[in-house]
């Protein structure tokens, strides 16, 4: 069986998923090949084949006006796409994995490949972010691009049962849950102590980190906030601005230095290598992944502290995110966008510890079961496909 894994994401947590998710499908004994960018990392082990030749969509410099951000951004998804149908053609795949479901600008580009389907192809997407409550342009337009998103799918992966918001019927369309496994990254290449050492953290102090992309949904002002009520607890601060969009280190900066906690706070505001990530866990003692109420997603930093078996104060809107943690105890749950939960969190985290079910959760949530099902769903729905 040969597999087209489309992922124009080039590093993060999308792009993390693509890369253990596509190694297991090849364990399956499955061709796997991933078209990416030319920015994808790879000497990570791949089993799979990497094309890269879709087009980056994260300038190195930003451009001056919104307007142009937006005719940029929107010419490298219609490329993308454009390069995802005639490789399908040029190579006669008959499967294809979206790494992520999209819908921006899905009614310019989602016709040719409902044309694909009509000649075979078995499209499925892994619908990371089920909830699609940020609007792009008018209301209407939005609800027809969601439609087409899904107008060609075959087959939704999810990661917590759901019904999906289609818009409009799509008998077609078969929605599975999968689990999602956990990130494999290097151990720590340095001694705890050294690495506090590196950083100026006291040996004996309790530390956070916020972990990846800085953004604003993750709550790190309510964070930083509530640190005013414990002198002796330090935050590490470690991955980059995501976008223009969202606010700059600066501001969350300028917060810790207003409210007097800016000696307790690290900021390592850069990419973070592969071979770097062990390092920050191992230095630290509580993942922070204070997300709003609005996020309705899986989190990449999750399975990377469960990677490193480290505990986390978590919040969130209802998601897989939200279920996980409580059935495996991997942390203390608080009530989203709330100083004062915060603040009660941080102190039941530290005073009684939760106790996770790391094995369990290792277990049930293997990427190779994650690969067995959408395999089995695909099998299923050529199966299908050949009774009709």
């Amino acid at each position: 069986m040969k597999l087209l894994y489309y992922s124009p994401a080039s590093y993060g947590g999308i792009a993390d998923y693509a890369h253990e998710q596509a190694n297991a499908l090849v364990d399956l004994g499955i061709d796997v090949i991933l078209l990416t960018t030319p920015k994808y990392q790879t000497g990570r082990g791949e089993k799979y084949k990497v094309v890269p030749i879709l087009w980056e969509i994260t300038l190195t410099q930003p451009l001056p006006h919104k307007l142009l951000k937006t005719i940029y951004s929107s010419s490298v998804i219609l490329n993308n796409f454009t390069q995802l149908a005639n490789f399908i053609e040029r190579h006669n795949f008959q499967y294809v994995v979206l790494g992520s479901y999209v819908e921006y600008l899905a009614p310019l580009w989602s016709g040719r490949l409902r044309r694909l389907v009509k000649k075979g192809v078995v499209f499925a997407a892994i619908v990371h972010d089920p909830v699609r409550d940020f609007v792009v342009g008018p209301r209407w337009w939005h609800r027809w691009s969601i439609a087409c998103g899904y107008s060609f799918l075959s087959q939704a992966f999810v990661h917590e049962s759901i019904n999906l918001d289609t818009v409009r019927p799509m008998p077609q369309l078969q929605t599975t849950v999968i689990p999602h496994g956990i990130y494999h990254f290097a151990d720590a290449n340095k001694s705890r102590q050294q690495i506090r050492a590196s950083l100026n953290l006291p040996l004996d102090a309790k530390v956070m980190l916020a972990f990846g992309h800085i953004r604003d949904n993750k709550n790190l002002d309510l964070v930083i906030r509530a640190m005013v009520y414990f002198p002796d607890l330090y935050i590490v601060v470690a991955g980059q601005e995501q976008s223009l969009a969202q606010r700059p280190v600066a501001f969350y900066q300028e917060l810790a230095q207003t409210l007097g906690v800016a000696e307790r706070c690290r900021w390592e505001i850069r990419f973070i290598p592969d071979t770097e990530i062990g390092n920050f866990f191992v230095a630290t003692d509580i993942t922070i992944l204070t997300y709003s109420s609005i996020f309705h997603s899986a989190s990449g930093v999750l399975n990377t502290a469960i990677n490193y078996r480290q505990p986390c104060l978590a919040s969130s809107g209802e998601s897989s995110f939200r279920s996980v943690i409580q059935k495996y105890d991997l942390g203390i749950w608080v009530e989203p966008d709330d100083v004062d939960a915060i603040v009660k969190g941080i102190k039941k985290i530290v005073e009684n510890p939760p106790n996770p079910q790391w094995e369990r959760y290792f277990q049930e949530n293997s990427w190779f079961l994650n690969a067995k099902i959408v395999l089995h769903s695909f099998q299923t729905n050529v199966q299908l496909l050949f009774n009709l």
